[in-house]
């Protein structure tokens, strides 16, 4: 059973700064994309960023391309998101997520992930 575990988020100011961590375990980490989704109160839960398993390409949702970087670390089955600029419109809960076939093209609908950690919350004030 694969378990995924975010931390790293907080509160912080406008123009700050935070790096969300997710750890992997009991399962292939490797060949697997992996996504950063979030889900504000009364809102859905939306794309952020993805990153792929095979290629290492890249895709980031529009309202936090050139602020946000998503990279991992195969060897220690994990996965980051580096959020710059933050901004009081990115409070939400955070999760990462790992896609749901091995090897596959890179997705950005939570359909195309099958296991999620519990989030992490980020504040960001005004």
């Amino acid at each position: 059973q694969v378990q995924l575990v975010e931390s790293g988020g907080g509160l912080v100011q406008a123009g700050g700064s935070l790096r969300l961590s997710c750890a992997a375990s009991g399962g292939t980490f490797s060949g697997y994309n992996m996504g950063w989704f979030r889900q504000a109160p009364g809102k859905e839960r939306e794309f952020v960023a993805a990153i792929s398993g095979s290629s290492g390409r890249t895709s980031y949702a529009d309202s936090v391309k050139g602020r946000f970087t998503i990279s991992r670390d195969n060897a220690k089955n994990s996965v980051y998101l580096q959020m710059s600029s933050l901004k009081p419109e990115d409070t939400a809960v955070y999760y990462c997520a790992r896609g749901r076939l091995f090897m596959a093209p890179l997705g950005t609908s939570p359909s195309a992930y099958d296991y999620w950690g519990q989030g992490t919350q980020v504040t960001v004030s005004s």
